[in-house]
């Protein structure tokens, strides 16, 4: 039996970050994950400055060797209308591709890695949690994303009574004959709102790389909702006639709507696995980041893991991210007043898909940068 001070299950943005972040704090830290980096993820990824400044990240280092597309300019509309392009006069965020991204955060860590390993047990023993009848610690992180096997332990668990966002997408490289006949910018990511506000589609290109996708909260529907959407793309020239392959699914919890406790005795969930994305727009990786950094610098001179211990974790959390909200409703947090016949002409203004779609659902531009005591 090997003894760590802290288990990390899951190597993602928020797993890789926290054993990172830990680095210099003396615990022995353990990242354990199911598969093997790099690996695909299924998502659009794209990044702001704020989560490449809390990372630390040289963009002209990153971009040397991996893609990185700067993104200026927007075009948003509501499927079955002309869609609107606002120009934001700088880069507000960066596309990347999550196979580069996640092995560089990973490649980060210094701490001991198991890959490909999946959690079969996670079981207390004598004050410590025990993963695989292998490795044992006190405390145990779950950054496994939406299905990640810590969160089973709290609460009731993942399962059928979470309001689930599912999404399907694609990302594959181009061929010439392709990358010249998509009209689709790099610096211009498309989004493309379904028209009952239920979800939403996206076109990123990242140089040669298309990414397509769509997410909505009735999974159901959503095959129906993507193939006529990638259609209608087709029909317009957007994307290339030829998209080759499958697409991909995944699901994710919004913050608004999850209900998942965060800590427990000797547990912590961060990222994904607490249900922390963004409730107007999905979007994870900022929450996941950010909440890593939150659990770091609690854990980095703590010595108990109890519950109440922990505590302070998910009081950082709401004080971030703001008190769940009581009113479980499903779907991406649209106000009612949008929602209403009003909705098709707002998304034809170029105001209001630049400084409400734009800057405050997906760029969160009035959000501060995330400041740490001991990070």
């Amino acid at each position: 039996m090997e003894y760590y001070d802290v288990i990390i299950v899951g190597a993602g943005p928020s797993g890789s970050t926290l054993a990172n972040a830990l680095r210099n704090s003396g615990k022995r830290i353990l990242v354990l994950d199911k598969q093997t980096f790099p690996r695909d993820k299924t998502c659009a990824g794209w990044v702001t400055p704020a989560v490449m400044d809390s990372l630390g990240i040289d963009l002209e280092e990153y971009g040397s060797s991996h893609t990185l597309q700067p993104i200026s300019q927007f075009r948003i509309g509501m499927m079955g209308q002309k869609a609107v392009e606002n120009d934001h006069g700088e880069v507000v965020s960066y596309g990347i591709r999550r196979c580069e991204f996640d092995n560089y955060l990973l490649d980060r860590v210094t701490s001991p890695k198991e890959l490909g390993t999946p959690v079969k047990s996670l079981t207390q023993e004598g004050g410590n949690w025990v993963v695989n009848n292998t490795w044992q610690a006190p405390l145990v992180v779950g950054a496994g994303g939406h299905f990640c096997p810590v969160a089973k332990l709290l609460g009731n668990g993942p399962g059928s009574h979470e309001t689930v966002v599912a999404a399907k997408e694609i990302e594959f490289e181009m061929t010439p004959e392709q990358a010249e006949r998509c009209q689709a910018r790099g610096d211009t990511p498309e989004l493309w709102f379904c028209k009952d506000l239920k979800g939403y589609a996206w076109v990123f290109r990242k140089g040669n790389y298309l990414n397509i996708g769509l997410g909505r909260e009735d999974n159901h529907k959503l095959t129906e909702h993507l193939n006529a959407f990638v259609d209608d793309m087709k029909a317009t020239g957007r994307i290339p006639e030829d998209v080759p392959g499958r697409f991909k699914g995944h699901a994710y919890l919004l913050y608004d709507h999850a209900e998942r406790p965060l800590v427990d005795d000797g547990l912590i969930l961060i990222g994904d696995a607490a249900g922390l994305a963004y409730t107007q727009s999905g979007e994870g990786i900022r929450p996941a980041i950010e909440s890593a950094l939150m659990a770091a610098d609690l854990i980095w001179d703590l010595e108990d893991f109890s519950a109440q211990a922990l505590q302070p974790y998910g009081e950082a959390i709401a004080k971030r991210f703001g008190n769940r909200s009581e009113n479980q409703q499903s779907g991406l947090q649209i106000p009612d007043w949008v929602k209403a016949p009003l909705a098709s002409t707002l998304m034809k203004s170029h105001w209001f898909t630049r400084k409400v779609v734009t800057e405050k659902w997906f760029l969160h531009q009035e959000v501060p940068p995330l400041e740490m005591a001991q990070i």
